[in-house]
């Protein structure tokens, strides 16, 4: 059996987030699709999986609700379902960014680039390329010359560029992230904070690693997604390895949490370095008592 996996998001005006959560789960409960879903007054944010039945209908049926016409769907076909729960969690943003002032997208954000049109920008010398994601996610893969945010969370992410304002002033900037949600806000704040040539990639790097005639070029490594597949390749023309193993250093596109789950840092690790290692970042982590390592072996 064949199962689809979408991820989507969509700016739009929800009066009423709490009863709109409240009713799309139990929607998706009787649909029988998993995954998880962020709803809040600014909009909505998720990855879903299911049947290709399932979630065309979920498609069809989410479409058809006032507000939600031109909700546009990044899709894959896998051999397994990626989610084994439905979760839908009501937020004051569907991707936190946090600020004083917040960025309404649909007032001020980056012009939109199709995959071909960023295609072309990303050979341009003279523009500036930013990843919008967590430092993890650009570990595992980034486009080539991209500058990598200090950044564990998303909402870092002002913070992080005020102190180094100085790259991007009078800079044509180019911004990705993994399906375009944090880019939406993320170029708008660049605006208003005076970089006036901002762009932003249509759709993401999934849909990048889509078209047909760009095939993800100049993407080096894989993309981290939110799921049970960790990641997926994009570069499908010279794909190449930029992740490197946490304790050796070697090429390595296989991610861990670790093993004390007070800790759970995401680490690059080969399986057999997980045994080595316990699992675990360093030694304080090893000898945790509630290592999830150490007592799987004892069990």
């Amino acid at each position: 059996m064949k199962y689809q996996v979408l991820l989507y998001y969509h700016y739009t005006s929800i009066e009423n987030p709490e009863t709109f959560a409240e009713t799309h789960l139990k929607y998706c409960k009787n649909l029988g699709v998993f995954g998880r879903i962020i709803i809040s007054k600014e909009g909505i944010n998720g990855t879903l999986s299911g049947t290709v039945e399932q979630t065309e209908t979920y498609m069809k049926d989410l479409k058809a609700i006032s507000g939600f016409q031109e909700i546009s769907f990044k899709s894959d076909l896998e051999e397994f379902n990626p989610f084994r729960r439905i979760s839908i969690k009501v937020k004051n943003e569907i991707v936190t960014l946090d600020l004083e002032v917040d960025i309404n997208p649909h007032e001020i954000t980056g012009k939109f680039l199709e995959p071909k049109e960023y295609f072309k920008k990303l050979q341009d010398p003279n523009v500036v390329i930013v990843d919008a994601r967590n430092d993890y996610e650009y570990e595992l893969g980034h486009f080539k010359n991209a500058i990598k945010p200090d950044i564990k969370n998303f909402k870092e992410i002002p913070s992080w560029f005020r102190k180094h304002k100085q790259l991007f002033e009078g800079k044509t900037v180019l911004t990705y992230c993994t399906g375009g949600v944090r880019c939406e806000k993320w170029s708008g704040f660049l605006k208003r904070e005076g970089i006036k040539d901002v762009y932003q990639l249509k759709g993401g790097i999934i849909t990048y690693g889509k078209d047909p005639d760009v095939q993800g070029q100049f993407f080096d490594g894989k993309c981290y997604v939110f799921d049970s597949r960790i990641s997926i390749p994009i570069n499908h023309v010279d794909p190449v390895i930029v992740g490197r193993d946490y304790f050796t250093g070697k090429p390595c596109e296989r991610y861990i949490n670790c093993a004390n789950p007070t800790c759970n840092k995401k680490i690059l690790c080969s399986k057999e370095n997980e045994v080595t290692f316990r699992g675990s970042c360093c030694e304080t982590c090893r000898t945790h008592p509630l290592n999830r390592y150490n007592l799987k072996i004892r069990s």
